[in-house]
């Protein structure tokens, strides 16, 4: 009885030695899950404090570019972190995981009185790549009594006093040492120019100047750090 031979069907290619099926071939690469970009959004940030008092940031999460209000669609469940600039680099202070829409809220108690160079870090993820924002100055202040002075005439530090001198007077601080002071919501921070003043209690003098910046009234209490 003859049966008609069946027709072999071409074989499909197959892959190269050493690569298994569904594997990208040697020098190619899988195209990888996406990732987006973020950003640090900060709504409120409470950074001049009176020693022994809680400095605080708030904010959100979020997909960059990204604005925060209250119809942002954040990142939840992230960590996003307080740092302080060191001379070997970032070290972190406090630490928060992002809530519902991303929002976060740190809070951190400064160990000592000073002037501190911080930042906000999310180190980013399999998802979502990592950002930071810098956020200036965190100041821990003190209390000290201040008077202010004017007119003219030279300086113990050297110069000649004028109206537009921005500088205090301390008997004890260097020349050139800069001081940060705050009162009633504003903050400067300027230079040692003086020695002074020398009315028992009182730690500064401040230039004319300096108290135009500060809103001072006269004489009183203001914060202050270096």
């Amino acid at each position: 009885m003859y049966v008609p031979a069946t027709l072999a069907l071409p074989a499909p290619p197959s892959a190269p030695a050493g690569v298994l099926a569904g594997e990208a071939p040697s020098g190619e690469v899988a195209a990888a899950a996406p990732i987006q970009n973020t950003a640090i959004g900060v709504l409120r940030a409470d950074l001049d404090v009176l020693a022994g008092h809680v400095a605080s940031i708030a904010g959100a999460l979020l997909v960059a570019p990204g604005k925060v209000d209250r119809h942002s669609a954040g990142l939840a469940g992230r960590r996003v972190v307080l740092q302080v600039r060191e001379r070997r680099g970032w070290r972190t202070l406090a630490g928060t995981r992002t809530g519902a829409h991303g929002r976060y809220r740190l809070r951190y108690r400064p160990a000592r009185i000073g002037t501190e160079l911080v930042r906000l870090r999310f180190a980013g993820d399999g998802e979502d790549r990592g950002s930071h924002r810098r956020l200036g100055s965190l100041n821990s202040f003190r209390l000290a009594d201040a008077s202010w002075y004017g007119g003219g005439g030279s300086m113990a530090c050297g110069g000649w006093l004028t109206s537009s001198t921005l500088g205090v007077a301390n008997k004890t601080l260097p020349c050139g040492t800069r001081v940060t002071l705050r009162y009633d919501g504003h903050t400067v921070r300027v230079p040692v120019v003086d020695r002074g003043p020398y009315v028992a209690g009182r730690e500064y003098d401040l230039t004319e100047a300096t108290k135009r910046a500060l809103g001072f009234e006269g004489v009183g209490e203001v914060w202050a750090t270096r």
